[in-house]
């Protein structure tokens, strides 16, 4: 496996950085995952513009023009000669010393760029839906840490992980400080209501695959809304799923031991599941 490390192509055992790295001290940096099919990679440009705006907020300079992104992106896929893919591409604030500031970091940064295969669940529960529950850590404030923001400092979503895992369970939700729900640990959230898909507005990442499937269902004449949701519109849904890059739509049939709907993946689900899957192998960038 090559890896791409700040400008050079080396292989995986070669690829380290500094102890003293920020994005390893701290978890200062950002980063994206992105997914490719039959060699063309989904979305990419929205996956860039995601990255670059996280950094920009974060203040982190990020030594690559959004076209030699792209092209550093391209050039580790056919290194690794992959044709489905999952993509990471991180940036590090770089190297300083063990203090916070971030003005005693040296140079530019690091640029890593990682091409690999990923299964999140298995296709057991793709086929026949997963079972979920609300777990007690609620989704960092806007105002402290804000969800939008896809840094290397994730704890708040793994603390809920192991929430969930220690209950035996793949995937949960989080609440945002409201109560309402915000969004899973590490995918979004839709139902379906009255024939309507709704999801939450408040609270959660801007996933790139929630918002394919909003313009899946605008395309295909199904009505959707982003509102504030709570347990209970999500306990007395039709139809429950999550979407992600790794996980792609799948979908829920049980929240917190209530029965989603017939206890089966739904027919606007599964609707949605086939348009997801025609537009990810016709559309991208190819390699």
């Amino acid at each position: 496996m090559k890896i791409y490390l700040s400008g050079k192509l080396v292989n995986k055992e070669q690829a380290k950085i500094s102890v003293f790295d920020h994005g390893f001290l701290y978890g200062d940096g950002a980063f994206e995952g992105i997914r490719s099919y039959n060699r063309l990679i989904f979305r990419l440009a929205d996956h860039v513009d995601r990255l670059y705006e996280t950094a920009h907020t974060m203040m982190l300079k990020i030594p690559l023009t959004k076209d030699q992104m792209v092209k550093a992106i391209i050039t580790t896929l056919r290194a690794n000669n992959l044709k489905d893919a999952y993509i990471r591409v991180i940036v590090t604030r770089g190297e300083g010393d063990l203090g916070l500031d971030p003005r005693k970091c040296k140079g530019d940064g690091n640029v890593i760029i990682i091409t690999d295969k990923i299964t999140l669940y298995s296709d057991e529960l793709y086929r026949n839906g997963m079972e979920i529950i609300t777990v007690p850590t609620v989704r960092n404030l806007p105002e402290a840490l804000n969800p939008q923001l896809k840094s290397l400092n994730y704890l708040n979503n793994i603390l809920a992980k192991i929430e969930a895992n220690n209950s035996g369970y793949a995937e949960a939700i989080m609440l945002d400080a409201q109560g309402y729900v915000a969004e899973c640990t590490g995918d979004n959230i839709f139902i379906v209501k009255n024939g309507r898909l709704l999801t939450p507005w408040q609270g959660r990442l801007k996933g790139i695959t929630r918002q394919v499937v909003l313009d899946l269902a605008a395309k295909n004449k199904i009505s959707a809304k982003e509102c504030s949701l709570t347990r209970h519109e999500i306990f007395n849904a039709e139809e429950c799923f999550l979407t992600g890059t790794a996980a792609e739509i799948i979908p829920v049939v049980k929240v917190d031991g209530r029965a989603i709907g017939n206890s089966r993946p739904g027919k606007v689900t599964l609707k949605l599941t086939g348009l997801f899957k025609v537009i990810t192998r016709e559309n991208g960038v190819k390699y």
